[in-house]
């Protein structure tokens, strides 16, 4: 090989691996937490992939429930491995609380989110889930009973021992609670009037206390209980098996349970992250989000079938949703959780 043949080589073999180096150096990683299980799945095939190939970025995604990515953002504070959390909106609230939260940046879409899905100016709702009133639609003809309507129903004699609310542990059973203070002429910041109404005449009809989505759906399938506290998505997941799970938004008001997301602080790609969660507000994602998870679309051009608007939280419905104190909540919850298992679950 010549020298003027060697140079040559050189210069190629230069320029290839500058221009590795410089492809390498734009692919940026975006790191998103959120749950796992079906909603893991539907981020990867159905959502990630665009925005991956608008944006040129990898997703790197952290599977989690909302207590195992909260405990995350807390081990990780001073170096945060995520750049965009998914958490439901209690424990959202406390990442905020604890400062793991980047502002927003003002939405494009704003003036098409539900005002109450504006949780702060730190995080946005995505989804909305209704906790309110199952029922065994066959059940309930069998016996000739009218579908339930109240919350005061679970006090109803004729539901007992075939009655099931998740634990104060679980978030729906936790809103049971609140709300049974509510209508007891208390609240968040008064619940002594809940735990009353739980001990004296709710909690003695309860079969039990099942923190278990999948022993929830067998205790319905096995015709143990007839009525549950429990949430819109969950009865969406029994009802697409075929069980005639019937949903009710009590008259009183469901309570709104949200998915939730914010930018986490520090992050190295903090442009990404607020793209990232406008991405999630957009009108098709919300869409896929309903059919796939059971969660109503916080984004009021969001367009449902029929048979999925009957279910989950959507358009007039989201006025019949009721928002907790979750600040109230968060600063008692530990209190209230030992006050239920010697009270109610006793």
């Amino acid at each position: 090989m010549t020298r003027h043949h060697r140079f040559l080589l050189a210069l190629t073999t230069a320029a290839t691996l500058a221009g590795a180096g410089s492809a390498l150096a734009e692919t940026r990683t975006l790191t998103v937490g959120g749950y796992g299980g079906s909603f893991e799945t539907l981020l990867k095939q159905d959502i990630i992939p665009a925005f991956e190939k608008a944006h040129d970025v990898r997703i790197a995604f952290v599977p989690g429930n909302s207590t195992e990515n909260l405990a995350r953002l807390q081990a990780q504070k001073n170096a945060q491995e995520m750049d965009v959390v998914i958490l439901d909106d209690g424990p959202m609230y406390q990442a905020d609380a604890l400062g793991f939260c980047a502002p927003l940046k003002p939405l494009p879409m704003a003036g098409d989110i539900y005002d109450i899905a504006k949780i702060g100016p730190d995080t946005i709702g995505i989804g909305f889930v209704a906790t309110g009133l199952v029922y065994n639609k066959d059940w309930f003809r069998e016996k000739g009973w009218p579908a339930p309507t109240s919350w005061e129903d679970l006090k109803d004699p004729k539901f007992d021992q075939i009655l099931s609310i998740p634990p104060i542990s679980n978030t729906y059973g936790l809103h049971a609670l609140v709300m049974a203070a509510r209508l007891a002429g208390g609240g968040e910041k008064n619940i002594d009037p809940g735990f009353k109404s739980f001990e004296d005449d709710i909690a003695p009809q309860v079969l039990t206390f099942e923190p278990s989505s999948g022993k929830m759906s067998e205790l319905f399938q096995s015709k143990e209980v007839a009525l549950a506290v429990w949430g819109s998505g969950r009865a969406k997941a029994v009802a697409d098996s075929g069980f005639p799970m019937g949903f009710v938004y009590p008259k009183e008001g469901a309570v709104a349970l949200m998915l939730a997301a914010c930018p986490v602080v520090n992050s190295d790609v903090p442009e990404l992250s607020q793209e990232f969660i406008q991405y999630l507000l957009q009108p098709d994602v919300q869409v896929k989000l309903a059919i796939a998870q059971g969660a109503g679309p916080v984004n009021k051009k969001a367009v449902l079938p029929d048979d999925l608007a009957a279910i989950v939280p959507y358009r007039d419905s989201i006025s019949k949703l009721v928002k907790v104190d979750w600040d109230t909540i968060n600063q008692h919850r530990d209190e209230w959780t030992t006050r239920w298992s010697r009270e109610v679950e006793k």
